[in-house]
């Protein structure tokens, strides 16, 4: 069994000085840290933030023989924390390795079969290479169910239309998406987060989870929908927390699979994402938990 994360790694450049993120990369780190067998995929910079980047995803765990090296240098996102730990970035893209994206270097799920694969993030927005990869993995959901999350970016992509048709292309090939309500709320300004997930259930995702920070997290499947409160934590700042979320998802759908994300199983599920996605914001930077932190939390 191999977990493909797909999408960006790069380097956060918070207030307190230089970390390893990007939301694939987060939420790759987060299924190793929960002890799953992952493989990420991304162009990794030789340079040193891209050294960095190796290490530090090695060190969680993270199976990285699957990405691909590259000469050019590591995308960067300035980070900034507002007064309730939110967060804003600003990113130097052009010519990076992290959205170096081919298929010449992408990997055969026909020959790999892997068990589902997640992926999201500016990779799926930001061309050539986002081309490129919805051509394979359209391949890959042939063999395995596809986790989309597409974690909004307006600062690099302002365009709400052309940012919203990249996104209902992914949706429409994905098994599950899970995006924030702010999300929603700046690629439909005119729909409510019911009308966006059934819409979507409409045209054939299964699952549509909601994240909404403090207030928790709403599943929406053609049979009903399931919600939970959000975790009462001392927020730090929300890095990584919906990345996390993605990560217990995944899991999920690897324990339960996609069609057994119903009723009561859908809301355990949601819930274990609360508790982990707290733990997340509890903490400075992208911290997921390591699975024994999440059996304590959750009293297992």
């Amino acid at each position: 069994m191999s977990i493909w994360v797909c999408g960006e790694v790069l380097i956060d450049i918070l207030p307190t000085g230089p970390v390893v993120g990007g939301g694939p990369a987060n939420t790759a780190k987060a299924l190793a840290r929960l002890g799953y067998a992952v493989d990420f995929i991304d162009a990794i910079s030789t340079d040193a933030y891209g050294l960095s980047a190796r290490k530090e995803l090695s060190r969680d765990g993270v199976g990285l023989a699957l990405a691909h090296d590259s000469d050019k240098p590591t995308c960067t996102a300035t980070v900034t924390l507002d007064s309730k730990g939110s967060v804003s970035y600003e990113f130097l893209i052009d010519g990076t390795a992290t959205f170096d994206f081919n298929k010449s270097w992408l990997p055969d799920p026909s020959a790999l079969k892997p068990s589902v694969l997640h992926i999201g993030t500016l990779a799926t927005i930001i061309e050539p290479g986002a081309s490129a990869l919805f051509e394979w993995a359209v391949q890959v959901g042939e063999f395995a169910p596809i986790v989309f999350d597409p974690n909004i970016r307006p600062s690099v992509l302002g365009e709400r239309e052309k940012y919203a048709l990249a996104v209902e292309k992914w949706a429409s090939i994905a098994s599950v998406v899970k995006l924030s309500d702010e999300d929603i709320k700046w690629l439909y300004p005119d729909e409510s987060i019911d009308e966006v997930a059934h819409r979507w259930i409409a045209q054939g995702t299964s699952l549509v989870v909601v994240t909404r920070s403090a207030h928790g997290l709403i599943g929406f499947t053609a049979h009903g929908i399931q919600e939970v409160d959000g975790a009462k934590v001392v927020v730090i700042d929300t890095v990584g927390a919906g990345d996390t979320v993605g990560a217990i998802i995944v899991e999920a759908v690897i324990e339960h699979s996609v069609h057994g994300l119903e009723a009561q199983v859908l809301n355990t599920v949601l819930h274990r994402a609360a508790i982990a996605a707290g733990i997340t914001s509890s903490r400075a930077g992208a911290q997921p938990p390591w699975r024994h932190e999440l059996v304590e939390a959750l009293g297992e």
